[in-house]
């Protein structure tokens, strides 16, 4: 018989949020009323990764079964390895679900009360499943139904397989593609603006999860750097990696930071190592990730990490057969890190994992939020996440608008603007749908040459703290070494005190070096001329993610102000007194 949906502990396997333990969450036990009063035969909950979708949807299962309302449970999950941890977590809630069923096979075991199937398995035989929905009064529940969206391989399977079940219960806790495929059994409603969005019956943000305490305040520390490499055509270019670039030349520096020989890797690794040691000092068992592009990168990866540490690390393929296995062992362990190509990035529930390296050249707002997800499930008050990124002007706004949520829009032009977030999601779901492999395409396409870090900034709650430093530098000490258990109000607090810090110490060294020219005096006159108007450009991107404000609106106001031209023809003083100015502006935002 199925479990009491009152006494359902609102995280499998036994590890609840703080405070949450012997009840639903309030939002879940929300929901659930809200579900049981209105009886629909479709219903959307979005809610933020690890504040319990999955239990909130076995809560309804079991109580739809023990009305017998429904007599059989359909999951449909993104991958093979959430099949399992589904069933597993149903296991717990009294519904027995079989995680191996097979569409070709038609039949399950009568001792199960339902199956879990990947989306690409209903694709592959949308008939078979459809027969088993109509044979049944069945409850279909769409784990990150996103992904029904491509209509191309996932979209038609579900729609065709799925619409005769008697009960259809969607979820999603990621940003919504935006685009012409409707997601199948998720409501549309037409705005003012004429543009149709996606309605959610049921919605629990990260910001409302935060302030109820499920989930954890999420630290990103960025990492800038110089970065060197040579193009297919055999030039080499260098460029510095968060700086206003092309596209083109922010992506191939990207890449070139992410080359595991590369001292950027490198050093980003052994600093988050250092971070993780502090965070265990306060959580024991603490774990961290690294979010790998390709497989011979992870791989890589992980035999730094055990130069690092002195301990090998836990790396997950995802066409390993091993690798639920590999995921479940580190889930229980004691272990320091795990490197995974994917694998992890949406769904997979490891809650001690409190680090994490985003190491993939996959930008766009649905991986990125997948990617964060893992690290934000609360066991107890005052545990923080630590996640460490490249100085990426994309990457960086995302973190920045955690708290922000999005629907689906129909009809969406597409663009390859930079301020599209959701210009890059089809090549993400392409690449998805492909199998990991060492990033052929990559080859001979540029050849990175070599690369160096240093610390950039934090970015916590929309807001920036710190003013850079080099690698090793007090101040990325200082911001390394917070403590691991902060309420979301106590993170804030210290990082203005060390923002605080930071500034003083500079104005001191302004004030000791009385305003000397910043650029070496043995210089070229335009050498020192492209190094003021870099300085600029970083200072102006800079003020952009603490502002939102566009850079070409930042670098008018600064004409505006001071007079002069545009900063490609601004000479040295001009420069300099935009730099001063742009400085000033943040000392007094922070005072």
């Amino acid at each position: 018989m199925p479990a009491n949906p009152a006494v359902l502990p609102p995280a499998y396997p036994d590890r609840a949020a703080w405070g949450t333990a012997s009840k639903l969450r309030a939002w879940q036990a929300e929901a659930l009323q809200l579900y049981l009063d209105k009886s629909p035969r479709d219903f959307l909950a979005v809610a933020t990764p690890g504040a319990g979708k999955t239990t909130f949807a076995l809560t309804v299962a079991a109580e739809l079964l023990q009305r017998r309302q429904i007599e059989r449970v359909t999951v449909v999950t993104p991958t093979e390895h959430l099949k399992v941890q589904w069933a597993d977590a149903a296991d717990r809630a009294g519904i027995s679900i079989d995680p191996a069923f097979a569409g070709r096979r038609g039949k399950t075991n009568k001792d199960f009360q339902g199956v879990a199937v990947t989306y690409a398995g209903v694709a592959v035989n949308p008939l078979a499943f459809r027969v088993r929905t109509e044979r049944f009064k069945t409850l279909v529940i769409l784990d990150e139904v996103h992904h029904g969206g491509d209509a191309l391989s996932w979209g038609d399977g579900v729609r065709e397989a799925f619409e005769p079940a008697t009960r259809r219960l969607c979820l999603t806790g990621t940003p919504f593609r935006s685009d012409d495929n409707p997601i199948p059994f998720v409501t549309y409603e037409e705005g003012s603006d004429g543009v149709a969005r996606s309605k959610a019956d049921y919605t629990y943000g990260y910001g409302h999860a935060l302030r109820d305490h499920v989930v954890r305040p999420v630290i990103f520390m960025s990492y800038s750097g110089e970065m060197r490499w040579r193009t297919k055509a055999g030039d080499e270019v260098a460029a510095r990696l968060g700086e206003p670039l092309t596209k083109d030349l922010t992506a191939q520096a990207l890449r070139t930071a992410l080359d595991p020989n590369g001292e950027w890797m490198q050093a980003v690794l052994a600093a988050a190592d250092k971070r993780l040691t502090e965070v265990r000092r306060h959580m024991p068992d603490a774990g961290a990730l690294v979010i790998s592009g390709d497989q011979n990168t992870a791989r890589a990866y992980a035999k730094t990490l055990r130069e690092i540490t002195g301990e090998a690390p836990t790396v997950v393929l995802s066409d390993e057969k091993a690798a639920s296995k590999k995921i479940a062992k580190f889930s229980e362990d004691n272990s320091r890190w795990m490197v995974a190509v994917r694998m992890v990035s949406e769904g997979v529930d490891v809650p001690r994992l409190a680090v994490g390296v985003y190491a993939t050249p996959t930008s766009t707002p649905l991986f990125f939020a997948q990617a964060v997800g893992r690290f934000v499930r609360a066991r107890r008050r005052g545990e923080t996440a630590s996640v460490f990124v490249p100085s990426v002007t994309r990457l960086l706004g995302f973190a920045a608008e955690m708290e922000v949520e999005r629907d689906h829009v129909l009809g969406r032009k597409n663009s390859s603007e930079d301020g599209d977030i959701f210009a890059l999601e089809d090549d993400l779901l392409k690449q998805a749908n492909q199998s990991e492999g060492a990033s052929d395409e990559l080859e001979g396409a540029f050849e990175a040459l070599g690369s160096d870090a240093s610390f950039d900034r934090v970015v916590f709650d929309g807001g920036d703290y710190g003013t850079g430093g080099e690698n090793a530098s007090d101040e990325e000490l200082d911001f390394l070494g917070l403590p691991g258990l902060l309420e979301p109000d106590q993170v804030r607090e210290l990082l203005h005190k060390r923002q605080q810090k930071s500034l003083a110490a500079q104005k001191k060294s302004k004030r000791t070096s009385d305003r000397e020219d910043p650029t070496p005096t043995e210089l070229a006159t335009h050498e020192q001329i492209a190094l003021l108007r870099r300085e600029l450009n970083g200072l102006v991107a800079a003020w952009h993610h603490r502002t939102g404000q566009p850079h070409g609106v930042i670098h008018n106001d600064l004409r505006r102000k001071l007079g002069g031209p545009p900063a490609a023809h601004a000479s040295s003083e001009q420069l300099k007194d935009r730099i001063n100015l742009i400085r000033d502006w943040a000392t007094q935002r922070q005072a």
